[in-house]
């Protein structure tokens, strides 16, 4: 009767430690997604930056011409 109860134990405990893991692994890829999130952000407002700087250029480049 001893292994039986211990077996049972042991699997619960396994359980517990397994849901306490995929707890934090949740919380992890929230905090991930939110960095992604951001990082898009700025990308994108890097990007707009990017387009906003070539246009003033395409136009000085222009106006440079004979």
């Amino acid at each position: 009767m001893l292994w039986p109860m211990l077996a049972i134990a042991l699997g619960f405990l396994g359980l517990a430690v397994l849901a306490v893991l995929a707890v934090r692994v949740a919380v992890e890829v929230r905090r991930l997604a939110g960095q992604v999130e951001l990082a898009g952000r700025r990308i994108t407002d890097a990007s707009v930056d990017l387009e906003r700087a070539a246009s003033d250029l395409a136009r000085a480049g222009g106006a440079a011409r004979p």
